[in-house]
């Protein structure tokens, strides 16, 4: 019986250590009294002639004083504490209208599992689900009681348990990517969680905590008049250490519950689980790969595509068209995805896919005419085509402003269009503009790639930093796991053998409660796997490319920081007030005023932003001289295509000319394909 099973265990370890984070409660109550009550003692003393004399009452007037100021510091502390927002995840609300059956499969759900149904359902912008206490007076009045005597359904008093019962947040590529049985299976220790946490003693101590948080972020705002500083750094410093007295329990009550949310959900589709659990690596590594090589260059356009959950579908399924390691995936396909628990699938992903453009890059909250929506059908011309234009008319405008000659050496006399050949004949080095081929062959091109990399390097991204290493999807033998160790990033889903990060770390960064310039918060008070690329250190940089190359780059970075800085105001704007009743970003429930929340990658790097202006001006040449045509890869985001087949080798001979100033392989591949570097090409 679960009585003496894991359920009761957890719960039981869980309600201690909650116990144990309102003792520390308890206690800094007690401190806050000490000093009133010694100034009752002086006082009934006094009263009573006990304690007679001018030392006490000076002691009187002394003690008096003291506790009258630590009773309204922690008055103030307590008020702060229990008024201050929590951190809240941006999501997409779910109104039960718009999808009944995912509500209906919810309420089933809880009923099995015997715990309290959700109040609500809404989807994020990212690969885990979990439960977000939305009852703080500050998160706005609580959804309609209609909808939460539907979820929890007859017996029992529904308005009072629904009161407090948490928001049900699912990531919304599991309900595009999965299958309505996976995603009920992966839901099961998820929905379980809300048997411990609506224990008294538990939610109290996460409320607690939540404001301790939240407190800490109030006082890490800026203030200007020394007072509230004063007031400020007071704050600060008893909400820390109250936070760090409360870690330690807190993590152990989080493993607690995750423990008996995951023994009781064994019960609902154990052996699914184990299978749904490979569809969550998946959508996860679909997911961050779609963002960082395919959405991150339209979004960089001002353009925002409107089916991104439409878009890992079809990046996962094209991996599994390539990876002979997920062949077993595509005969799921034939069964019903999850996204048929809505009604209207598709207004949903256009919520969410603006949510995410809005926490992954900062963009604007609603459509305008630098902010528009792009379907997957015209992101090869709109998205590939633009963005390749407008690096290269940046390329030369850059070139202008150092003093560059538009006419190429041995040009004809009037050609003075935007050329490749002006490009290369600046970066160039002496010696190797004098050595470089005119024409080349097959062994010149074999002999021309041959970079540091290795001869062998793999086709890699062309929106991508050049000089990482890329997989070799084209290889239908390969045996290895879908980009890279996808099994680290993994979320757990209501493992009990994983460790959950401490709750309200006093170290880590704080969320921007009115900031602007804080650290973006972590979304609620759950774990979310952050999509980011580890940054190198950028100081030397340059040191491996040429004098000119180097002088080119810091053009081009302080070109780029010019037109950012243009841009910012138009994409700091607050959020719709009136969002849609069916869809729409929670705007009430978060403070937007710092964004990106999540940013995909850290600055790029005045190499990177060099090489990849280079291979747009490259591919522009393609594409006006060779008759190339601009592509969209699911896997790898912008691509060039010759006669509908990927071009491959170009970042090698792109490096090659960054890098040694030498030509030579790149003039080689353009021959190859028949690229005429002196022809003019159209510019944006």
């Amino acid at each position: 019986m679960t009585g003496i099973g894991g359920v009761e265990m957890g719960a039981q370890a869980a309600r201690s250590r909650a116990l144990a984070v309102l003792r520390v409660r308890s206690r800094a109550l007690a401190v806050a009294l000490l000093p009133a009550a010694a100034a009752v003692i002086l006082l009934v003393g006094g009263s009573t002639g006990h304690l007679a004399g001018g030392g006490w009452d000076v002691l009187r007037w002394v003690v008096s004083v003291l506790a009258l100021c630590v009773l309204l510091a922690a008055g103030g502390v307590a008020l702060v504490v229990a008024r201050s927002r929590p951190a809240v995840t941006p999501t997409v609300t779910v109104a039960e209208e718009s999808a009944p059956d995912l509500y209906r499969m919810v309420r089933d759900l809880a009923d099995r599992l015997d715990v309290p149904a959700p109040s609500a359902i809404a989807l994020t912008p990212d690969c885990d689900s979990w439960l977000e206490d939305r009852t703080h007076p500050a998160h706005g009045p609580p959804p309609a009681e209609k909808h939460h005597d539907d979820l929890t359904g007859p017996g029992g008093p529904a308005h009072r348990r629904s009161a407090t019962a948490p928001v049900l947040v699912i990531g919304s590529p599991f309900l595009w990517w999965m299958r309505v049985g996976e995603l009920r299976a992966v839901l099961a220790p998820v929905v379980a969680g809300a048997g411990p946490s609506a224990h008294p003693d538990i939610a109290a101590a996460r409320r607690f905590i939540r404001g301790l948080d939240a407190a800490v972020a109030v006082a890490s705002a800026g203030r200007r008049d020394p007072l509230s500083r004063v007031a400020c750094a007071g704050l600060g410093w008893a909400s820390r250490l109250l936070l760090r007295s409360c870690r330690g329990h807190a993590a152990e009550m989080e493993r607690g519950v995750a423990a008996a949310a995951a023994e009781r959900a064994q019960a609902v589709d154990y052996g699914l689980r184990i299978v749904a659990q490979e569809q969550v690596g998946l959508a996860y590594a679909g997911w961050d790969r779609l963002l960082t090589r395919v959405a991150l260059p339209a979004w960089r356009m001002g353009r925002w595509p409107s089916r991104l959950d439409v878009g890992v579908v079809a990046a996962l399924t094209e991996l599994s068209r390539r990876d002979r390691l997920a062949e077993g995936f595509a005969s799921r396909l034939g069964e019903r995805p999850a996204c048929d628990l809505l009604e209207e699938p598709g207004v949903m992903d256009e919520a969410v896919s603006l949510l995410a453009a809005r926490l992954f890059h900062g963009g604007p909250a609603e459509t305008g005419a630098d902010w528009s929506p792009v379907g997957w059908e015209e992101y090869p011309e709109e998205v590939v085509d633009r963005t390749w234009r407008t690096d290269a008319a940046r390329l030369h405008r850059v070139l202008d402003t150092l003093g560059v000659r538009r006419a190429a050496e041995g040009a004809a006399p009037g050609t003075d269009g935007p050329t490749l050949a002006r490009v290369l004949d600046h970066l160039a080095t002496p010696d190797a503009a004098s050595t470089a081929p005119l024409t080349a062959g097959s062994d010149a091109h074999a002999a021309g790639t041959e970079t540091e990399n290795g001869p062998d390097t793999p086709p890699a991204d062309l929106d991508a930093p050049t000089d990482a290493p890329q997989p070799a999807y084209d290889d239908p033998d390969a045996s290895r796991l879908p980009f890279g160790d996808s099994e680290a990033s993994r979320p757990s889903h209501g493992d009990p053998g994983a460790s959950p990060p401490p709750v309200g770390d006093p170290d880590a960064p704080q969320p921007p409660y009115g900031d602007p310039d804080a650290p973006h918060p972590p979304y609620g008070d759950h774990a979310t796997p952050v999509l980011t690329i580890p940054a190198e250190d950028d100081e030397d940089d340059l040191a491996d490319t040429t004098a000119r190359g180097a002088a080119l780059a810091a053009g081009l970075t302080a070109q780029l920081a010019r037109e950012e800085a243009e841009a910012r105001p138009a994409g700091a704007r607050a959020p719709s007030s009136a969002p849609g009743p069916a869809a729409g970003p929670d705007a009430a429930l978060w403070d937007d005023r710092a964004l990106p929340l999540l940013p995909l990658q850290p600055p790029r790097t005045g190499r990177e932003i060099l090489t990849a202006h280079i291979t747009a001006m490259v591919c522009c040449a393609a594409m006006d001289t060779a008759g190339a045509a601009p592509a969209l890869d699911w896997l790898d985001g912008p691509s060039l295509l010759f006669d509908g087949a990927r071009t491959a080798d170009l970042a090698p001979s792109v490096l090659s000319l960054v890098e040694t100033g030498d030509p030579g392989p790149l003039r080689a591949w353009m021959t190859e394909l028949g690229i005429r570097p002196e022809k003019p090409v159209r510019l944006v």
